[in-house]
């Protein structure tokens, strides 16, 4: 597939012989940095453009070859950054396509370069009098996920990076919609959407699929949002079987959000596992967003956090520490839409993963 490969990311990781080798994770049977560049936050405007492209290029410079995005983020324009970005590597910082693992989502009706004046019409006018959303399709606003909707939505997705394929396409929050519609319903809709993602991975342009989630798995069984990471592993057995292509999942994991690593939500097989036990017994890896909770675990933490991850000099290092040292955590994915972040939570590639310093804070909790 025109997208990561397994030899490219290889080279790129012994291209950072001065990084610890636990720096670099396997995903899929490609090797991806455990700090990835996250491009959420920001305004819609130019200034924030050049920030997070001069990051991009930073990041690609020290280690980070994980690039996380949604067709949502910022109207759009993360995508189009991260794009442009990876041209300028190519162009003129000696590196491949090949070598970045590239992952957006779908999901939420995006908007195109900033708010319209008129958010409603725009949506009818692009979405509904085309023929790619019924009104029926939609949920909470502004969320859809049916296949002929996420197709649309790759594609412009494609357009905006500028590429022939992604390396990890998400589901978007899909547990959204359980806020709309029976369970058997929604996994009806999954399961459609899957479908969907095995086609595009058969013609190239997915290398894998997953769910990037915020509440879905980190809730108890019996909330009304709840995913069960079963139920889906099901849901991709039935429309691929054991070769699904259903690799990956996100959800948030920080100091302040931890039920990944601490709370037993899943049931596999009659047995209460946390999410990231759930995910090791199925093979799926996972990505942990908002690791320094946007910005907000960047100030003073308690003292037992400096004293877990001595060297680091900064509360945002040793909280990304934290998250990317978790038994089980692929990456941990930070926004970076500075060069000055770059600098900082790259630094925390050179230390090595402390699992012992995890273990200690959970027996202080």
């Amino acid at each position: 597939m025109p997208g990561a490969t397994a030899a490219a990311t290889a080279a790129y990781r012994a291209a950072c012989a001065e990084l610890p080798g636990a720096h670099f994770r396997p995903l899929d049977g490609l090797a991806v940095s455990s700090i990835g560049l996250g491009t959420y936050l920001g305004e819609e405007d130019d200034p924030i453009d050049r920030g997070y492209g001069q990051a991009i290029v930073d990041a690609a410079n020290s280690g980070c070859n994980l690039l996380d995005t949604a067709i949502n983020y910022r109207a759009q324009r993360s995508e189009r950054v991260i794009g442009q970005a990876l041209v300028a590597l190519e162009r003129e910082g000696g590196f491949t396509r090949e070598q970045f693992v590239v992952c957006t989502k779908g999901g939420y009706i995006p908007f195109d370069g900033g708010v319209p004046v008129d958010p409603g019409q725009y949506v009818r006018d692009t979405y509904v009098r085309t023929g790619i959303l019924q009104p029926e399709d939609v949920v909470g606003g502004g969320h859809a996920m049916t296949p002929r909707y996420l197709e649309d939505q790759l594609g412009r997705s494609l357009g905006n990076l500028g590429l022939a394929g992604v390396d990890v396409y998400y589901v978007h929050n899909p547990e959204t919609q359980l806020g709309s519609i029976p369970r058997k319903d929604f996994l009806a809709r999954i399961r459609a959407a899957f479908e969907m993602l095995e086609r595009q991975v058969a013609a190239g342009r997915v290398g894998r699929f997953g769910v990037a989630t915020w509440n879905g798995f980190r809730t108890r069984p019996d909330a009304r949002e709840h995913l069960s990471l079963a139920e889906l592993v099901r849901e991709a057995e039935t429309v691929a079987g054991r070769g699904h292509h259903f690799r990956v999942i996100q959800l948030p994991y920080n100091l302040a959000m931890h039920e990944a690593y601490s709370s037993a939500t899943q049931v596999v097989a009659g047995e209460r596992l946390t999410p990231l036990e759930a995910a090791a017994r199925f093979g799926i890896a996972v990505m942990a967003s908002a690791a320094i909770l946007q910005g907000q675990l960047s100030r003073r933490l308690p003292q037992a956090m400096a004293d877990a991850f001595p060297g680091l000099q900064t509360w945002a290092q040793r909280a990304l520490q934290f998250v990317r040292s978790t038994p089980g955590i692929t990456a941990a994915l930070v926004g970076m839409s500075r060069r000055e972040h770059v600098a900082e939570n790259l630094a925390v590639a050179r230390a090595e993963p402390s699992e012992a310093g995890v273990a200690s804070l959970f027996r202080q909790a």
